[in-house]
């Protein structure tokens, strides 16, 4: 398969990760006979350092006319901590979901045993927790109108969804659940906003369209309890953009890194895929963030593209990297590897799953992926 890729390295250590996920893609273009093509651009504040603009129209049509785009990460301090900044590196990310279409944000939350000492959370908790977040990405409070007095003493921000806004993600989010457990669960809070309201109603009348799949609700801030108290009731977890964006962080922590989270924006001609970690200014150059959310993100780009073998080889990879203890300081205190050596090790672990069972394990623990 030939695919476009649009790389937006972004901000922070965008750049660092991204390079990591690309080279797992490129060991996969050699062992399953691939052509991706990876065309880099500026987004964030990079772009506004250069351009004056967080996304620059070059980086608008580049996306427009790819097949996929593979985000690092936005963000800068030195708009975050002044609030009088007109322009933003978020405003270019928010821009560009809305230009692509990007309505749906799939964030798996998945604990791997092996790290399952990492979580905050006990072990009896957290074992065997698997499940998906769908948020609506393009329509909500983040879009709405917004104003503030002449004064700067009264602000709003109107939440406002349509029918069809909400049609579209929940149709999304229960053909998953038929491929998962079967069970969707809507986070609003319709007992008090009107819009949570319209989002029972459409769901509610489009769960009738999927008799096989339970359908349940709770209110946000029930769901952030019950996230922590019993994360593994939940399969897959469907709601509005603010909601989505609170409770997806939230559940970052119980897989113990927020640095092993991918996420896929998919919309109906575009998609998008990049970690849910921040730009994480502090860690810039040091060689210490953890790729594997941002190589994860790869995996996810070529599920969307039907490349499933592919990915689900560098799942193993990225499963054999953690049992053997290849990995960056977020997940072991005492680990001296580095981004760059993680992303290296991952990346020479790819391999046909045809043939995984007759690999040379010792090599795989050296990094090389050796066929006997």
């Amino acid at each position: 398969m030939n695919l476009k890729i649009a790389l937006l390295s972004g901000d922070g250590i965008g750049p660092e990760v991204l390079a990591q996920a690309v080279k797992c893609l490129q060991s996969v273009e050699t062992t399953f006979n691939h052509h991706f093509t990876f065309s880099p651009a500026l987004v964030g504040a990079t772009a506004i350092d250069q351009t004056g603009t967080p996304l620059p129209d070059e980086t608008l049509e580049l996306c427009k006319n790819s097949d996929a785009v593979l985000f690092g990460a936005i963000g800068d301090p030195k708009y975050d901590n002044d609030p009088n900044a007109k322009v933003r590196p978020e405003q270019g990310l928010l821009k560009l979901r809305k230009e692509l279409g990007l309505f749906s944000n799939i964030r798996p939350v998945r604990v791997y045993q092996s790290l399952i000492d990492r979580s905050p959370l006990k072990k009896e908790i957290v074992s065997g927790v698997d499940f998906t977040i769908y948020r609506e990405l393009t329509g909500g409070i983040y879009f709405g109108e917004k104003k503030i007095n002449e004064k700067g003493t009264v602000a709003s921000d109107l939440c406002e969804y349509s029918e069809k806004e909400i049609s579209r993600i929940a149709h999304l989010a229960f053909k998953a659940a038929k491929s998962r457990r079967k069970k969707v669960t809507l986070v609003d809070k319709a007992n008090v906003l009107e819009s949570s309201r319209l989002w029972r109603k459409v769901v509610t009348r489009i769960g009738e369209s999927y008799p096989e799949i339970e359908l349940d609700f709770l209110f946000v801030d029930n769901a952030a309890m019950q996230m922590i108290l019993n994360p593994s009731q939940f399969d897959v977890i469907l709601t509005n953009n603010m909601f989505g964006d609170i409770i997806s962080d939230e559940a970052s922590v119980i897989t113990g890194s927020i640095g092993l989270l991918a996420s896929a924006s998919v919309g109906a001609d575009n998609a998008m895929f990049e970690p849910i970690h921040g730009s994480f200014p502090q860690a810039t150059g040091l060689d210490i963030a953890n790729p594997i959310a941002a190589i994860l993100s790869a995996a996810m780009l070529l599920e969307h593209h039907g490349l499933i073998e592919e990915a689900q080889a560098i799942h193993m990879a990225v499963e054999n990297a953690i049992l053997n203890n290849v990995v960056t300081p977020d997940l072991n205190a005492d680990s001296t590897l580095g981004t760059d050596y993680v992303g290296d090790y991952i990346a020479n672990s790819i391999v046909d799953t045809d043939e995984y069972l007759h690999l040379n394990n010792e090599n795989i623990g050296l990094g090389k992926s050796t066929i006997i």
